[in-house]
């Protein structure tokens, strides 16, 4: 019997996901940022329930050429562009819209002879300094773009640093030297991230681009999806492998990090860092079993989790186990990992089995 560890995907929720996003920014079309396998969510399960997004975004050609694969004829921006003068022929076969972000993307787009698309992403560095061009430059930029061959439109974007973070002066920083260097450019603007969309509501312009938010995950520290009005799409679960009885003053699991303190009745499920939870995870991590709560006692290991039953007396061999999502979000779980919810949910390993519940 196959070893029922699921990442079951709520596919409305994430529908109903995309119209929260809707309803916070009305005057802005959405860009779904779909990279990283929908965040590990998988693409493929969560397409069908982006179809209403105006546009999609990925990181890579090959993330771009899956939403193809699948059958999607939606508009897709490739983030951060193409890598090598090789990635325009495939942009012109796939249909991609591109964001230009360095010289070396302009002189290859200039020796091309011609855009692959009529809309190009000009990529402003505000002030993050990862990706984009220095504000003095953008007109300049602006200009060889719009004098390519097949540019109808150059829209302007830049990124946030720390928007998840409302009472931090570098947003407003970046929105002023944004607008201070854009002025009078034409093109649509794309400044706000999922934080953004919640807590700079000025900046959100033609475009909004929502990402973490989608899939039910908070991107502001110290609230979970569910308290921003957002539906958890990805539940992790497992369930109850064994059930033994530990006596008081006994260590449970490597090392030996938690001591019994009381006779116990430890569950095993059957997860662990090679299904993607997190060996750093703390003892007393909350863990759903049967619908009780319940908490981690012991070290994750590769394959297993043992947790004290103490809230769960009737337990039994088979009950279900979960790990994040629907009734335990996964920031809680992030938490104690010492970690981002982003990351949880993007390292699932490819021996759980996905499931997507309508």
């Amino acid at each position: 019997m196959a070893r029922n560890t699921i990442a079951r995907i709520d596919v409305p929720a994430l529908a109903d996901n995309l119209e929260r996003v809707r309803a916070l920014a009305p005057r802005s079309r959405v860009m779904a940022v779909v990279k990283a396998d929908a965040y590990g969510h998988r693409l493929d399960l969560c397409l069908p329930a982006l179809a209403a997004a105006d546009l999609l975004a990925v990181a890579t050609v090959e993330e771009a050429r899956a939403i193809r694969r699948l059958g999607s004829r939606q508009p897709v921006l490739l983030l951060e562009g193409v890598i090598g003068a090789g990635d325009l022929s495939v942009a012109v076969d796939l249909g991609l819209e591109l964001t230009v972000h360095h010289e070396h993307q302009i002189e290859a787009l200039e020796r091309f002879g011609r855009s692959p698309t009529p809309r190009l992403w000009l990529k402003l560095d505000s002030g993050m300094h990862r990706l984009g061009f220095q504000p003095d430059a953008v007109r300049s930029v602006h200009d060889r773009l719009m004098r390519l061959p097949g540019v109808h439109q150059v829209n302007l974007v830049s990124h946030f640093a720390s928007a998840d973070r409302p009472e931090h002066p570098q947003t407003e920083r970046q929105y002023e030297r944004f607008r201070a260097c854009t002025r009078d450019l034409d093109g649509e603007i794309c400044l706000a991230n999922s934080a953004a969309v919640l807590n700079f509501p000025d900046t959100h312009g033609d475009w909004v681009r929502a990402g973490i938010m989608l899939y039910g995950i908070s991107p502001v520290a110290d609230r979970t999806g569910p308290e921003l009005g957002l539906r958890p799409v990805m539940t992790l679960t497992s369930e109850l492998m064994a059930i033994n009885q530990v006596p008081a003053g006994e260590a449970i699991g490597y090392g030996g990090r938690y001591v019994a303190d009381r006779d116990m009745r430890v569950g095993v499920a059957a997860i662990g860092y090679g299904d993607g939870y997190p060996r750093s995870t703390a003892d007393g991590t909350p863990v759903l079993v049967a619908g009780a709560n319940c908490a981690l006692a012991g070290r994750v290991s590769m394959d297993m989790i043992t947790i004290d039953l103490g809230a769960c007396p009737q337990a039994r061999v088979g009950d279900r186990v979960v790990l994040w999502g629907r009734g335990l979000p996964v920031e809680r779980i992030a938490a104690c990992s010492e970690t981002i919810p982003y990351e949880l949910v993007c390292r699932i390993t490819r021996r759980v089995r996905y499931r997507a519940d309508d």
